[in-house]
C-alpha cells in the first residue's frame, strides 16, 4: 500500500479532521498512533476503522494541556516503535465567545496551553522519535491565525492567540530543522466540511464553487507533501475561502 510501514501520530484524533486523517492513514497501510483527551475518547475512532487498517491504529489519551501527559504518551509510543515519520499536530483546545469577558481565566489559560504549549511540547517529546526516522515529517493544523480571519469565526481571542503562536512556532521551527531533515509544513484552510473517511462525500471533491473545502481535499494535500522528495520543503498551504 502507498504509505505501508509509516509511523503516523495524529493529536485530537476523537472527532471530525483528526479522526479522518487517523482513518485515511491506515487505510493507506500507515501504523498510526492516535491520542484525545480521554483513551476512551481515541478508541471511539478505532472501533469506526474497518477491515484490516483497524490492526494498525493504536489510541492513547493525552490531554495537551499536562505536559506529563504528553510526555507519557511520547514514551508509550517509543514502547511500540524506534521511530515515528510523521507527526500531525491537529489537536486543539476550541474556545467559543467574540468577548473576552465570555470565557474565564482558567479557560483561556487552557485553550492557550492546550493549542500553543501542547504543539511545542509535542514536537520536544516526538523529536527523538522522528529523528530516527529516514522520512521524518511535522504538520500542524493550523487553520485561523490573525484577525483576517476574525469576520468568519466565532472562535475567543485567546484561541486566535494559541493559533498565532502555533504559526510562530512552526514557521522557526521549520528553519531550524530543515539541516537535519526534518521536514514542518502548516495548513491554513478557511472552514471546512469535516465529512467522513467513509461516506460518500469522501470519494469525491466538491465541483460546485459554492461548497466548503473538503477533508478529503486537505488530506490529500499532506499525503501530497509527505510523498515529495526529500529536497523538496514545502513551508505551507494557504487555502481562499469559496
Amino acid at each position: 500500500m502507498k504509505f505501508d510501514n509509516l509511523r503516523v501520530v495524529v493529536t485530537g484524533a476523537s472527532r471530525e479532521f483528526g479522526r479522518a486523517l487517523a482513518i485515511g492513514f491506515a487505510h493507506l497501510g500507515a501504523e498510526v498512533f492516535v491520542s484525545a483527551r480521554t483513551v476512551e475518547a481515541a478508541e471511539r475512532t478505532l472501533a469506526d476503522v474497518m477491515g484490516s487498517a483497524r490492526e494498525r491504529i493504536h489510541a492513547f489519551g493525552c490531554d495537551l494541556s499536562r505536559p506529563a501527559e504528553i510526555r507519557e504518551f511520547a514514551r508509550r509510543v517509543g514502547e511500540h516503535t524506534g521511530r515515528v515519520d510523521l507527526l500531525v499536530n491537529n489537536g486543539a483546545r476550541w474556545l467559543d465567545g467574540v468577548e473576552l469577558e465570555d470565557a474565564s481565566d482558567d479557560q483561556i489559560v487552557e485553550t492557550i496551553e492546550s493549542t500553543a504549549g501542547g504543539t511545542v511540547l509535542m514536537v520536544k517529546h516526538f523529536l527523538p522519535l522522528l529523528r530516527a526516522s529516514q522520512r521524518p515529517d511535522i504538520v500542524n493544523m493550523v487553520a485561523v491565525r490573525g484577525p483576517d480571519t476574525a469576520g468568519m469565526s466565532t472562535a475567543h481571542d485567546a484561541f486566535y492567540a494559541a493559533k498565532s503562536a502555533q504559526a510562530g512556532f512552526a514557521d522557526i521551527l521549520s528553519h531550524r530543522l530543515r539541516s537535519s531533515g526534518v521536514r514542518v509544513f502548516s495548513l491554513y484552510p478557511p472552514d471546512f466540511s469535516t465529512s467522513d473517511p467513509r461516506s460518500v462525500e469522501w470519494e469525491g471533491t466538491g465541483g460546485d464553487p459554492d461548497e466548503k473545502l473538503t477533508t478529503q481535499a486537505l488530506f490529500e494535500c499532506i499525503v501530497y507533501a509527505v510523498e515529495q522528495p526529500r529536497d523538496c520543503f514545502i513551508r505551507s498551504f494557504h487555502f481562499e475561502p469559496r
